[in-house]
């Protein structure tokens, strides 16, 4: 083990298992406020999810003011979910600031000596690995570079166009998301991810950048006594786990 990092700390399973198994999409909430310093340490360990290149390409809009809340509340089409809960977090993806985040790379390094490789990786390795071009003639270049490469040895592959880039962004902020469904369970408070709602009214709304993509709308409180609407159930796990 790395010396830097430490011992590790000593894990209670099972009360990871009972945060995991007790986490549920959470339809209707009480009327109680959480806590600012609840929401600020969830949000944190939030952005401790693993994402891509350390490039954190996400951002968390935390409403909670009434009046934009009910707004916001009727662009989640007006789902008890939304309605009911005391704060609403629009967990964006960010394609677009890769460029300034590893900039910040190099920065906020947060040892004396950066790694040659590292440097060099932030430098010159990401700006050409995710810089698309003008009208993405950039990706399309590194898409056939790739392909004729990809012959004869493993190449990355992509993101090679802008709706790449999109889905890139998004993978990294949906596992910050579940960070901070979980995180929020055990602190004794409960989310529901809603994918229903009209970007267009909550772009506008919220003041979003231009190239932020609303990945979901977390709707966060403590859960009422019918907010649980139906019993947890999954598939066959042998329909999805392949040993090989």
């Amino acid at each position: 083990m790395n010396a830097k990092a430490g011992a590790l700390p000593d894990i209670n399973l099972e009360e990871f298992r009972k945060v995991v198994r007790s986490r549920r999409s959470i339809r209707r909430f009480k009327d109680e406020p959480v806590p600012k310093e609840v929401l600020d340490d969830c949000l944190e360990l939030a952005t401790l999810a693993p994402n891509s290149s350390n490039l954190q390409p996400w951002e968390f809009y935390v409403v909670k003011t009434p009046k934009l809340k009910t707004k916001l509340a009727d662009a989640c089409l007006g789902q008890n979910a939304a309605k009911t809960a005391p704060v609403l977090i629009a967990i964006v993806a960010r394609p677009d600031t890769w460029r300034e985040n590893a900039r910040l790379a190099l920065e906020e390094w947060p040892e004396n000596k950066m790694p040659s490789i590292v440097d060099k990786y932030y430098r010159k390795i990401a700006p050409i690995h995710y810089n698309q071009g003008p009208f993405g003639v950039l990706g399309m270049a590194k898409k056939a570079a790739g392909l004729v490469v990809g012959l004869s040895r493993p190449v990355p592959r992509g993101p090679y166009s802008p709706n790449e880039m999109k889905i890139w962004a998004t993978k990294s902020t949906a596992l910050a998301a579940e960070n901070l469904m979980l995180a929020l369970r055990a602190h004794g408070y409960d989310s529901c991810p809603m994918e229903g709602f009209d970007e267009c009214r909550v772009r506008k709304l919220l003041r979003l950048p231009r190239k932020g993509l609303v990945t979901m709308v977390l709707a966060v409180g403590k859960r009422a006594e019918d907010g649980v609407y139906n019993q947890q159930y999954r598939f066959d796990q042998s329909r999805f786990v392949h040993y090989l």
